[in-house]
């Protein structure tokens, strides 16, 4: 009996010994080469995890640009520093744009437009927009719950006095959480050097807009006529704008008679 347990001990280790040895060789067949630049490119990312690159986090980011995927200015939260450190890593030159912030498209806030309804419902933006549409009278203006605000993960945005949301451009990333948090879509992504925008989303009729709003767009297209660059299109009563061909002669927002588009005589560094 006791031969039968040595002998069943002995060829137990000698499985053993060769599943070990099986393991070993294929572990050596099958090795991959861990990238070391994996690890130095996801250590110049920002870390934040915020998902505004497209990929679940940094280190998806990370692994997408080491594979070549995704380009060395595919964090769009970092900006040109982390491109260009990441560029250095990788062995190649970061073609770094303007930088965007976001850019809220509705200036009626309490003050400049009727109420009509008092919400007592879920105090987020997506419910009220869900079940009453907001207390205000314009469909597609600002909501005022600061949906946006929570959203940003840098605290780039607060709810003014007035009910709407104010970008701080200092810290905007421009990762865009608050234009996915924003169920009316008045928030868009612009070029930080850009000083003109039109501050409203309204596609009603003018007359609707006057009785509704003093600072909303009433489709009257002057911007339109009197932009040299031909910057400004009118689409369903809105004036839209592209910034690629805004040049910030500031034109528009002088001719403007609602107010609706503002200028800025102060340019924001872009970093």
């Amino acid at each position: 009996m006791v031969n039968i347990y040595i002998a069943s001990l002995i060829t137990l280790g000698g499985l053993g010994v060769i599943l070990a040895i099986g393991l070993g060789l294929a572990a050596k067949a099958f090795h991959i080469e861990k990238d070391e630049r994996l690890e130095l490119v996801e250590n110049a990312l920002p870390g934040v995890n915020c998902g505004a690159c497209g990929y679940v986090g940094c280190a998806a980011l990370a692994e997408a640009i080491v594979s070549g995927e995704a380009p060395v200015e595919g964090c769009p939260v970092g900006g040109s520093s982390t491109a260009q450190a990441i560029a250095e890593i990788m062995g190649t030159t970061a073609t770094v744009g303007d930088r965007e912030i976001a850019q809220v498209l509705c200036k009626g806030g309490l003050k400049e437009t009727l109420t009509t309804v008092e919400y007592q419902g879920i105090q987020t933006c997506k419910a009220a927009n869900m079940i009453s549409g907001g207390t205000k009278s314009c469909q597609y203006g600002c909501l005022g719950l600061g949906d946006c605000a929570v959203a940003c993960p840098f605290d780039a945005i607060i709810m003014n006095d007035n009910g709407l949301p104010e970008i701080d451009p200092d810290k905007c990333t421009g990762c865009g959480e608050c234009v996915r948090a924003c169920p009316r879509n008045i928030i868009t992504m612009a070029p930080i050097s850009k000083r003109t925008h039109i501050r409203c989303s309204s596609y009603d009729h003018g007359k609707v807009v006057r009785q509704i709003c003093t600072v909303g767009c009433i489709g009257c297209g002057i911007c339109s006529r009197v932009c040299p660059e031909d910057a400004i299109r009118m689409e369903n009563n809105l004036a839209i704008m592209d910034y690629e061909k805004c040049t910030n002669c500031g034109l528009c927002a002088e001719k403007c008679p609602t107010g609706t588009i503002e200028y800025s005589e102060i340019l924001i560094e872009a970093i």
